[in-house]
């Protein structure tokens, strides 16, 4: 009883140590994206007419309410550069954009956050299951996606070579909503070609990034664990506890399977190691402090669901080169509570918000 009483303990400090650690991450973010002399054109602009400084008002992430909730049209368009920092202009930039399922694809710059999130990412892999040394496939999407070259710096910095495969995911949603799937089963087909005639060409590939639909797809055509891949991170929309599940039981039973959730405008979430007891349901911990995941209720998103209660997923991204506050995603899942490796709030099995079920196309995904 007193050991236990000593665990919660712990616990509770390193909540409050991580919440003290949000607050001040917000107060440098504001800072920085406020500054009239370094900060970003589109949140200068936005301060003048909020009629008052966030920079004397916001102190805290609860005070990020003062701004509303960020809005889904102002990264549709451009002009791109009203989201570059004063302070970073300077530095090469890249733009970044989501896959469009939903309308115009929204566009993100970034400098080194995608490689700082798949840094810190690279800390979490086991050494034995994505060994140093060892290359990468990537066989994900293409393009104007952040992805791609977040999961070839993974493998750079982990001592490897990221061999990558040529997807396009709009021509596959369009495909989806045009019902054409002999077409999409051929252009599914044409990738998986790809992949494997990487796999069997390069030995050192031991490492494997996909999706739930092609990771499927690859294993009806080949044995992962016979050509030598140890560890798979994978994510996308079909990634729930039945799917997790087949991987581990029947795709890739012998080999480490990391599911992951991310996008364009958070980065990358960590999954809760695997445990028998949570029933392959899948919990997410975004990358606190530089982005916070919060589950609200669906018809006010000021009010935090509960522990164990169902939300819609509201992020916020919190670095110096973007500030994202209160972003109403699109998907739900569970609330799940602080853990002694992820001191903060995290989801579980994350999927489609209900009401969106109908309208979003999630093609390879």
């Amino acid at each position: 009883m007193q050991l236990m009483h000593s665990e919660n303990q712990q616990l509770t400090t390193k909540i409050a140590d991580c919440r003290r650690a949000l607050d001040e991450q917000v107060r440098h973010v504001i800072n920085c994206h406020f500054d009239p002399e370094k900060g970003t054109p589109f949140w200068l602009e936005y301060a003048e007419k909020l009629g008052f400084d966030p920079r004397n008002k916001i102190h805290s992430y609860n005070d990020l309410k003062l701004l509303g909730n960020f809005q889904d049209e102002w990264l549709r368009g451009g002009p791109i550069r009203r989201w570059v920092p004063k302070a970073l202009a300077d530095q090469p930039i890249y733009v970044f954009e989501t896959g469009g399922s939903t309308g115009l694809p929204k566009s993100r710059i970034s400098i080194r956050d995608f490689q700082i999130d798949y840094e810190q990412f690279s800390q979490r892999l086991s050494s034995k299951t994505f060994p140093h040394g060892s290359d990468w496939l990537m066989l994900g999407p293409s393009g104007p996606r952040r992805l791609r070259l977040a999961v070839e710096h993974l493998a750079q910095i982990r001592g490897g070579i990221c061999f990558l495969v040529d997807l396009d995911p709009r021509w596959v949603g369009k495909l989806v909503k045009q019902g054409k799937h002999h077409e999409f089963e051929a252009y599914r087909d044409h990738v998986i070609h790809q992949a494997l005639q990487l796999l069997r060409a390069h030995d050192n590939i031991e490492c494997l990034f996909t999706t739930p639909k092609l990771l499927e797809a690859l294993c009806e055509k080949i044995s992962l664990n016979k050509v030598g891949i140890k560890g798979i991170f994978c994510g996308g929309t079909e990634m729930n506890a039945q799917f997790h599940r087949f991987a581990r039981e029947e795709l890739v039973p012998d080999i480490d399977f990391i599911p992951t959730y991310g996008n364009t405008l958070m980065g990358l979430a960590y999954s809760k190691p695997f445990e028998q007891t949570d029933n392959y349901s899948i919990i997410y911990y975004p990358p606190n402090p530089r982005a916070v995941i919060e589950l609200v209720t669906p018809d006010d998103p000021y009010e935090t669901v509960g522990y164990g209660k169902t939300g819609r997923v509201m992020l916020t991204t919190l670095t110096e080169e973007f500030f994202m506050p209160r972003f109403l995603e699109r998907d739900e899942a569970e609330r799940a509570e602080p853990t002694e490796e992820f001191p903060w709030d995290g989801v579980q099995d994350l999927r489609l918000f209900s009401e969106l079920k109908e309208t979003v196309s999630v093609g390879v995904y």
